[in-house]
Order: structure tokens, then C-alpha cells, then sequence
């Protein structure tokens, strides 16, 4: 009877350590498809310095969006360094809006939809904000799988256990169906 019980604690035993564990493996799954999207806010930011740089002598309007980004920057990293991942997230997505409405500006200049740079950085922003939207669908499911896990029974009663380590709540990046469709429909129009 008594080998009975210990072969049962050490079953108990071992499905929480490995409960414990796949948790642990998927808080860190949605870290570091944290960390992807910060790659990309980073190549986006830097594609737009260039792009910027670019067009200075065809138009005024860099200056404007230069500030309006710079600006949005700032404030996207003043919030990640303070932890406010809600402020960060909608910074980033006007940022995103700032992207989607280059088209119409280059429309206003036919000797700057002609410069092969510029069109090479417009097809960057284009791809960066895919991979973007990409990488925020990713971190988005990680945390779906994520909370759906921690939820179920029994990993639910190693999360109460663990409840520091294991109960962490992760902001969702919002990504509403209209911009989703934008994004994937999204064409350079020359």
C-alpha cells in the first residue's frame, strides 16, 4: 500500500514539475515574441529616419511626419521603460497610421515616386509593417495559449501554487479586423 502511495506522489510530483515547466517555456515564448516585435517597431523607426532623409528635398511634409514619429517614439519607449504596455501599444499603432498615409503624399510628387531609393525604402515600411503585423499575431496567439493553459485543470492548481512565478497577465496587442485587412491588402501605388 505504502509503494502505492509514494508511486502516486511521485506521479503527482512529477506532472507539476512538468506543468510547472511547459508554463515557464510559454511565458518565455511570449517574451521573446515581445522582444520580435520590438525589432521590428526598431526597423521600422530606422526605415522611416531613411526614407525622410530621402525625400527632404522634394517636400516640406518630412519635417512634420519626422517630428510626428520622433515624438511617437519617444513616447512608445518612455511607456515600455515604465511598463506601460497599453501607452506603448497605441503610440506604435499611430505610428503604424503615419505609414499607411505616405501613399498619398508620394502621389504628390512624380519626381520622388521616380527616385529608386525611395521607392525601395516605400516597399520596406510596406514589408516592415507585415512583418509587424505578423509578429504582433504571433505574441497575440502565444498569449492565447498562454492563458488558455494556466486556466485549465489541473495546471490551474500549479499556477495557484506558483502564483508569482506562473500567473502573469500579458497585454494583448490590439490589432482590430479593419487594420488587419488594410495591412494584407496593402499595396504600393505608384
Amino acid at each position: 500500500m505504502s509503494l502505492i502511495i509514494l508511486i502516486l506522489l511521485v506521479a503527482i510530483l512529477g506532472f507539476g514539475i512538468l506543468t510547472y515547466n511547459r508554463l515557464i517555456s510559454q511565458i518565455e515564448a511570449v517574451r521573446n515574441n515581445s522582444k520580435q516585435i520590438d525589432i521590428q517597431l526598431d526597423r521600422r523607426f530606422k526605415v522611416f529616419e531613411s526614407l525622410i532623409n530621402v525625400v527632404k528635398k522634394y517636400m516640406d511634409y518630412e519635417q512634420t511626419t519626422l517630428k510626428d514619429v520622433v515624438a511617437l517614439r519617444s513616447q512608445a519607449v518612455a511607456a515600455h521603460a515604465s511598463g506601460n504596455e497599453s501607452a506603448r501599444i497605441e503610440a506604435e499603432n499611430k505610428i503604424s497610421a503615419i505609414a499607411g498615409g505616405l501613399n498619398l503624399v508620394f502621389e504628390q510628387y512624380p519626381d520622388l515616386k521616380a527616385n529608386q531609393n525611395c521607392m525601395q525604402l516605400q516597399e520596406e515600411i510596406v514589408s516592415t509593417e507585415n512583418k509587424l503585423a505578423f509578429a504582433k499575431q504571433s505574441y497575440n496567439d502565444s498569449i492565447e495559449i498562454y492563458n488558455a493553459n494556466k486556466k485549465s485543470f489541473p495546471a490551474n492548481v500549479v499556477v495557484s501554487a506558483f502564483k508569482q512565478k506562473l500567473d502573469v497577465d500579458f497585454p494583448y496587442w490590439q490589432l482590430s479586423e479593419a487594420k488587419v485587412a488594410e495591412q494584407e491588402s496593402y499595396t504600393v501605388k505608384l
